[in-house]
């Protein structure tokens, strides 16, 4: 009988050993699914969810943006100050952003649009390095006829720094002043972009 007694402590022992690794490999398991490392992609923006017109610009914070700009796709230097008089449009972007692609061709109508009114689209892309060498060809996929750069890392940085949703445009007036910045892409931003523009290139201002 003892010896039927030690047994079933035993087993009873071993059960509660499997029982408890099951659950620690269980939790263990769980977390290891949870977790995410973003340390590669610390820097890219993320694709846009619903859209948040007329946000603030980030404050200066005794930053001037005039001597700040991007280099083109074909080597040339931009500088923001250089679009004094017309109404400039920079649309930030990436190739794999899906929002992104959307909008698009709708800057493109307002750019051809407005063109003899002085409106001006910058493409500007903040999709990583990785992303950097697809803009010629992702130029010639949608037809884009409007400029492409790489903003300086001062630039993106002001502009995105309370928010990295892509696509985000940002509208400026004639005197260099921002008119309407629009977060993301959809219907409602759409009709949100054609009207601020429309209004900026009526503007004297």
């Amino acid at each position: 009988m003892k010896t039927d007694g030690y047994t079933c402590i035993n087993v009873m022992n071993i059960i509660r050993v499997c029982v408890l690794g099951s659950l620690l490999c269980s939790v263990v398991f769980i977390s290891a699914c949870n977790s995410t490392d973003t340390s590669s992609n610390s820097n890219v923006p993320v694709i846009s969810g619903e859209p948040k017109t007329a946000l603030p610009m980030p404050p200066l914070n005794g930053k001037s943006i005039k001597s700040m700009g991007w280099n083109l796709a074909d080597g040339r230097r931009n500088a923001f100050s250089e679009y004094k008089g017309k109404v400039l449009i920079l649309d930030f972007y990436a190739t794999w952003c899906e929002p992104c692609r959307k909008s698009i061709p709708r800057l493109m109508s307002l750019q051809n649009k407005y063109a003899a009114r002085d409106l001006q689209v910058v493409g500007l892309n903040v999709g990583g390095p990785d992303d950097r060498i697809k803009v010629n060809n992702f130029a010639k996929e949608l037809a884009i006829q409007y400029p492409l750069g790489f903003p300086d890392q001062a630039l993106s940085d002001l502009f995105l720094s309370d928010n990295q949703t892509i696509p985000q445009t940002f509208v400026f007036r004639r005197d260099g002043t921002l008119q309407k910045r629009i977060i993301g892409y959809d219907l409602a931003a759409e009709v949100e972009l054609e009207k601020t523009i429309a209004e900026a290139v009526n503007s004297k201002q």
